[in-house]
């Protein structure tokens, strides 16, 4: 496996299933390293675990939530419209293999689930800490916002423009229409204004006539 952040990505995951588990940690990292991911790739992954790490005493249960990181795009197919559910089934049988218990494997699957929607209900804290880790992108610098749309275009460059702009324009509505983008008090604070900010220029690009 090549790359320090490669490297990185592994130790973690051992850090967190132990050492019998690297093969599984290895694989992770490879899917993450596919040729067609553009955005969803092994720096969106790590990026999540830092965030989750500073983010992790609003969690339930931290480690439940990095799990969920790891698997949570594990399975990304630009074709499909189930990669989350894929993920989440990959993770439960995964989690099982590795003897995990049985609270654990349900909730890390209902939390790559909910990465579908990013709408934690009310209390739900491992999901509110897993949707602000994954969301924290929109909240990006002007460069990084631009880095970011510019990737998920390139994911999807097989779809034709309109369509592309129609359904980016949906997915972006969606969330804007949610009372609050980041539920956790000190994401809220840190990004959703960036964020917001972002969402807005974007959706005003895509809907132009």
């Amino acid at each position: 496996m090549g790359g320090e952040i490669d490297q990185e990505l592994l130790a973690r995951w051992v850090r967190l299933a132990g050492p019998r588990a690297e093969a599984v940690g290895a694989d992770l990292v490879r899917r993450y390293r596919e040729p067609h991911r553009r955005y969803h790739t092994v720096d969106h992954l790590a990026t999540m675990l830092t965030v989750i790490d500073e983010l992790a005493a609003d969690a339930a249960d931290a480690d439940a939530v990095r799990y969920a990181a790891f698997f949570h795009d594990a399975v990304y197919a630009v074709d499909r419209p189930d990669n989350e559910e894929r993920s989440a089934e990959l993770a439960e049988q995964i989690l099982e293999s590795l003897g995990a218990a049985t609270g654990l494997v349900e909730e890390v699957g209902r939390l790559v689930r909910l990465t579908a929607g990013h709408d934690p209900a009310p209390g739900d804290r491992n999901g509110e800490v897993l949707c602000d880790a994954d969301l924290v992108i929109l909240a990006a610098d002007a460069p990084g916002y631009a880095a970011y749309t510019a990737a998920v275009r390139a994911e999807y460059q097989h779809v034709p423009d309109e369509l592309f702009r129609a359904g980016r324009a949906a997915v972006l509505q969606g969330l804007a229409r949610q009372p609050h983008l980041f539920r956790t008090p000190v994401a809220r604070t840190r990004f959703e204004d960036a964020a917001r900010a972002n969402l807005a220029a974007e959706l005003a690009d895509l809907t132009a006539p």
